[in-house]
């Protein structure tokens, strides 16, 4: 049943699933899998009874070596906005929201839009010369990157490198793995915590504002490392989840030409069925009872997100996409509550431009190479996604 948790994305239609049900995962450690929409929405809004401690924990427990890799780069990650439930959250995620406000969101949007049409244009150019174009590569991995960029002063390292690092944080954190792998990636998470530690000392903006409020040094990197891992790369993956979803919905296409659709619909539904967070972790604080099913206090509960945005007594077509249907817009992608995610306006603009901007681009298409996503309890992490001119209706799902 292992295997359930790390490719929950495969097992979210169709089949059903009880509200409530425990699951070992390749440790043999035990969750409490949640998959109901309202309760999983319950659990998220009760910071009280299940608090978020344990979010960013590894699911794989990082070994003796691996942690000296990390100890020798001053590797620290305390609770700061995800993992934190104590009295100090309040006042970073206020930091936080005022960086990410959505007056400066949307001030983004005629620059993105800018650039976006810029990388459609010489993509649609490569496609009329008959080649193909990894759509994940030249047009979706860095966006989010960039607008933060404009948003957030960051620190000084070439796209390559933060997205590196932010896709193996997300490795190390919530993947299955074997030593070797962790002791690499704890090496390369290590070197850019440093990258982080040195630029919380002296940089500008977010980094300046958590000084000037007093915040410890640790506070300032869990607060940029964080950004960097779920105010980017989360969005970055969500952009090419939702293009090869529009890829295979033809009838979604021609809506949006003539208008019987809208952008922000299809945005909605594409976070309702393809999420790119799948699922989140809290931890039982005290005894308790859930659905009906007993929960003791130290129990890891896993929420199934995506599943929960699938759920019959919210949507009347749960594995259809269908702009504007009746409770598309309750999913919890972003999650609910007092950690709901800051970024949801930055990514739904720039989700919203995409979708404008490359949806004609769709038609008539064939989808050479699928992404493909590694095993991973909570994140997408989409590969690759390289499409060229071909036969109308010929995109693979």
């Amino acid at each position: 049943m292992s295997a359930v948790l790390f490719r929950s994305w495969t097992k979210t239609a169709g089949t059903h699933w009880p509200a409530v049900t425990r699951v070992a995962d390749q440790q043999g450690t035990e969750h409490l899998v949640v998959t109901e929409h309202a309760l999983v929405r319950q659990v998220l809004t009760d910071q009280v009874t299940y608090r978020p401690d344990n979010a960013l924990d590894a699911v794989t427990p990082i070994p003796v070596a691996a942690l000296r890799v990390l100890a020798g780069h001053r590797f620290r990650l305390p609770p700061t906005l995800a993992n934190n439930g104590g009295v100090s959250h309040p006042a970073i995620r206020a930091l936080v929201a005022d960086a990410l406000h959505p007056a400066k969101v949307a001030a983004q949007r005629p620059w993105l839009t800018e650039l976006v049409a810029e990388r459609v244009a010489a993509i649609r150019a490569t496609l009329d010369s008959g080649g193909s174009a990894d759509l994940h590569a030249e047009l979706s991995a860095d966006l989010p990157l960039l607008v933060l960029a404009r948003l957030v002063e960051l620190p000084d390292a070439p796209v390559s490198a933060v997205k590196q690092f932010a896709r193996a944080a997300l490795e190390l954190f919530w993947a299955p793995l074997d030593a070797d792998r962790q002791l690499a990636l704890a090496d390369e998470v290590g070197r850019f915590h440093q990258v982080l530690r040195e630029f919380a000392d002296t940089g500008g903006g977010l980094a300046a504002a958590l000084r000037a409020t007093g915040h410890p040094p640790d506070v300032l990197v869990g607060a940029l490392f964080f950004l960097l891992v779920a105010g980017q790369e989360t969005t970055s993956q969500f952009l090419t989840l939702l293009l090869h979803r529009l890829a295979g919905e033809p009838t979604v296409r021609a809506a949006l030409r003539d208008g019987s659709v809208s952008v922000p619909n299809v945005v909605e539904e594409g976070l309702r069925l393809e999420p790119p967070i799948v699922t989140w972790r809290r931890v039982a604080a005290v005894d308790s009872t859930l659905g009906g099913t007993a929960v003791p206090a130290g129990t890891s509960v896993l929420l199934w997100l995506a599943r929960a945005g699938r759920d019959p007594a919210v949507v009347s077509a749960p594995d259809e996409f269908r702009p504007g249907q009746q409770g598309s817009r309750r999913h919890l992608a972003f999650g609910a509550g007092a950690h709901r995610c800051l970024g949801d306006q930055l990514a739904r603009m720039e989700a919203a431009v995409v979708v404008e901007q490359v949806s004609p681009l769709l038609d008539g298409v064939t989808v050479v190479r699928a992404p493909w996503y590694p095993d991973n309890l909570t994140f997408r992490m989409p590969d690759a996604f390289v499409i060229r001119r071909g036969p109308a209706g010929a995109a693979e799902r």
